[in-house]
């Protein structure tokens, strides 16, 4: 730290400096001048991860900014906390979305700001959705974009409202298939971490209670030690919208969380369930717990699959063992019934019953 915090001074840089790039050139700086021990990267990562949480250094994969669109970026996340209620996953979503935008907006911000047009915000669109990996990132990227176009103009930040040039990314709702996996796959993710050690408790703790409680990433990442009621076996789950809801707690589910509890989960100050094997001890993130879905996958023989891939086969499950639609969409905790209508098109049984009989010609039937 006193290395990095002189090197900052003598180059004139600050915290708020500390991009990737920066990092990786003070490291290859340092990998130069070391001849006594071995330098790499991970050598300043508790640093940094104390730094980014403290929101004075920029998160990975962030885009540098200037104290203009930082100071503005502080002012858009209180509104979607305070006026707007999001989750704190759908902030930070919302949040590196929309600093793509300001970056991308000529300099000074205000001018840009105060000059902004709907042509502007279209060429916007079309310049970054060109070269989309997915039509759910541009979706994204599209609904976090009008987000900051209202607070724009509740803060009186443009001339009006521009949400209406923003164009709209084509895609169809329900067009595909809830895509499971089979049980003996699903036994097999289970299986995947080495229990032996407390990383892998944890790891399995998790997608035990992805795969039988279907539970999204976000919603696992966000479970506190708190949230297990073990006297009446219910388990809060914070959803989205700011949802609160009590869920029974299965037998399996408690084994694993209890095994991880007394065995595998490091004793520290941090309030929740799930955190790191490694100290400074800090709660895992959505990502994290993908990632643990994805070595787990490895683990399996199967391709990385994302972790919502066992909140589909939960689903599945249930539906072929003879429950409807509306008790599925309890499960998953749908709000809207229409989340829960694309599962229809994966329960065969049902599905048969609409099926008609090809009709065959006459032929077939006489051979004469």
């Amino acid at each position: 730290m006193g290395r990095l915090s002189r090197w900052l001074r003598v180059t004139g840089r600050a915290a708020a400096d500390l991009t990737p790039t920066v990092v990786d050139e003070f490291v290859a700086l340092r990998r130069e001048h070391s001849t006594s021990e071995m330098v790499a990267r991970r050598g300043v990562g508790p640093l940094l991860r104390f730094l980014r949480g403290a929101g004075a250094a920029p998160g990975r994969g962030e885009v540098y900014c200037s104290d203009q669109v930082a100071a503005l970026l502080v002012r858009y996340r209180g509104w979607l906390v305070d006026e707007r209620g999001l989750a704190s996953e759908s902030v930070r979503c919302y949040c590196g979305q929309a600093k793509k935008f300001l970056v991308w907006l000529p300099a000074p911000l205000d001018a840009a700001l105060a000059g902004l047009d709907s042509a502007t915000v279209t060429a916007f669109i079309v310049d970054r959705t060109t070269a989309a990996e997915s039509v759910w990132s541009a979706k994204a990227l599209v609904t976090a974009l009008r987000s900051l176009l209202r607070f724009l103009h509740v803060e009186g930040m443009i001339t009006g409202p521009l949400t209406g040039a923003v164009p709209a990314v084509a895609g169809w709702r329900l067009a595909g298939l809830p895509r499971g996996l089979h049980r003996d796959q699903v036994a097999a993710v289970l299986g995947g971490p080495n229990t032996a050690t407390p990383a892998g408790l944890r790891d399995h703790a998790i997608l035990t209670v992805l795969a039988r409680l279907g539970l999204r990433g976000a919603e696992a990442a966000a479970l506190g030690l708190t949230d297990v009621d073990w006297h009446s076996g219910e388990i809060i789950v914070r959803g989205k919208g700011s949802t609160v809801e009590r869920i029974p707690l299965p037998v399996e589910v408690g084994t694993a969380l209890a095994a991880y509890l007394t065995k595998g989960r490091p004793p520290c100050s941090c309030s929740a369930l799930f955190v790191t094997a490694r100290a400074p001890y800090h709660a895992l993130s959505g990502t994290a717990v993908r990632a643990v879905m994805g070595r787990a996958c490895q683990r399996a023989g199967l391709p990385r699959l994302g972790a919502h891939r066992l909140r589909h086969t939960l689903a599945t499950e249930v539906l072929r063992a003879g429950a409807g639609l509306a008790e599925v969409g309890q499960l998953l905790r749908h709000r809207n019934q229409l989340s829960t209508t694309v599962y229809a098109k994966v329960d065969h049984t049902a599905l048969s019953a609409l099926a008609r009989p090809w009709p065959l010609p006459a032929s077939v039937g006489n051979p004469s």
